[in-house]
């Protein structure tokens, strides 16, 4: 409340409101969640998921960094992985929340270090998606 107060008085704007997360935010989240779960958010995670972003949702390079940037202010304030998991299970039928798996993959792997918190983490997602055990990907 004191920092917007003062950016005003100083004639700084006010940081404008994130937006309501839909289940391409919601994804981008997630994957963001993931590449934080191991303590350490790599550039290559961060570029990975901007690739992601931009192959599922034909952005270019500036509007998927936009985006990621987005969600990683999402993922930061929302209360837990659920929420973002029910919008995506609510939103997008099973084939297709099978398809995003291999991204999910593609983020654990891209700092070339495997973390078990990283893993748990996509179990986790997984599970929260509804992705049956024989679906699973393989990390």
């Amino acid at each position: 409340m004191f920092e917007n107060l003062k950016k005003r008085l100083m004639g700084k704007p006010a940081t404008p409101p994130l937006p309501e997360p839909d289940e391409h935010l919601a994804l981008g989240a997630l994957l963001v969640r993931i590449a934080k779960s191991d303590s350490h958010y790599h550039i290559q995670e961060i570029s990975e998921i901007d690739h992601i972003l931009q192959e599922s949702f034909a952005l270019n390079a500036v509007e998927a960094a936009k985006m990621r940037a987005t969600c990683e202010k999402l993922e930061a304030q929302a209360p837990g992985t659920p929420d973002f998991a029910l919008l995506i299970r609510q939103n997008i039928d099973y084939a297709h929340r099978l398809s995003i798996l291999p991204a999910f993959r593609r983020v654990v792997i891209a700092d070339g270090v495997h973390v078990k918190a990283e893993e748990d983490a996509v179990l986790e997602i997984e599970d929260m998606l509804g992705i049956k055990p024989e679906d699973r990907i393989t990390l």
